[in-house]
């Protein structure tokens, strides 16, 4: 999980970047991304952000890049295919994920990519590239008609700095997914929902506090990114945006 969390941030800054160059209004281009990457599903619907402080844009806009790469997590494939592998043969897919992840994990993902762009990493690469930058944000920063967003329809990876920089965040992401699967049981993941209270034992702030306290009466503002439970009954925490809790409107003081 430190790797995508690492990978994550490190995405999310060389977009930010790219948006600074760019002259953004970086609150106002941050909330358009947001809203502009949801779909129809339940699952894909923009994000409820409050309004935005300066601080906050970099943690909304990491949440939105892995809210897109957490989608379908849960399934063998992330949904890319209809396998039951998992089903019909629990214990050789767990060893099968796990003889993938160590196999992977020192691999270069650009030199797998040129070999064998269409293996299954190579598809979900390009489906979560395609979901992250949706066809809006690519052309606002590459310009109508981009190439790139050209050759990953394709089915081919391009070798450009904003694109390798992504396939560190999707190979950490698919190493994660594998070593999910290969565990017995595989831990589930959660997400905290707005305006939950902050939970230490569930919860870890991606701002930090003067003494390392959380304020009290603290909130979740937005989910940044999930965490999860572990079989053994232990818990990595999901990383939130902490907000304080709104004051009860003068009507409900009055009732």
């Amino acid at each position: 999980m430190e790797k995508v969390k690492s990978a994550s941030k490190s995405f999310t800054a060389h977009l930010l970047s790219l948006m600074r160059s760019a002259r953004w209004d970086i609150l106002a281009a941050v909330r358009t991304i947001i809203d502009a990457g949801g779909g129809d599903d339940a699952e894909d619907r923009p994000l409820a952000i409050p309004d935005l402080e300066p601080r906050a844009a970099k943690y909304a806009l990491e949440s939105y890049v892995n809210r897109k790469l957490f989608q379908g997590f849960e399934n063998e494939t992330f949904y890319l295919e209809g396998s039951l592998s998992s089903l019909i043969n629990p214990a050789e897919f767990r060893r099968d994920c796990f003889t993938q992840f160590r196999d992977m994990r020192g691999m270069d993902p650009e030199q797998l990519l040129g070999i064998l762009p269409r293996c299954p990493f190579g598809r979900f690469a390009a489906s979560k590239y395609l979901a992250v930058v949706h066809a809006k944000l690519e052309e606002s920063l590459f310009g109508c008609g981009s190439e790139q967003r050209r050759q990953v329809l394709a089915g081919a990876h391009p070798r450009t700095g904003f694109y390798s920089e992504f396939l560190r965040l999707a190979k950490a992401m698919w190493l994660l997914h594998l070593l999910a699967f290969a565990l017995d049981p595989a831990p589930s993941h959660f997400e905290a929902s707005n305006g939950a209270d902050f939970h230490p034992r569930y919860m870890e702030s991606v701002v930090r506090f003067a003494g390392g306290r959380v304020p009290p009466a603290s909130v979740v503002g937005f989910p940044v990114g999930p965490g999860f439970k572990l079989g053994d009954g232990s818990v990595i925490w999901a990383r939130v945006y902490l907000i304080p809790r709104a004051p009860p409107s003068a009507s409900v003081m009055r009732n």
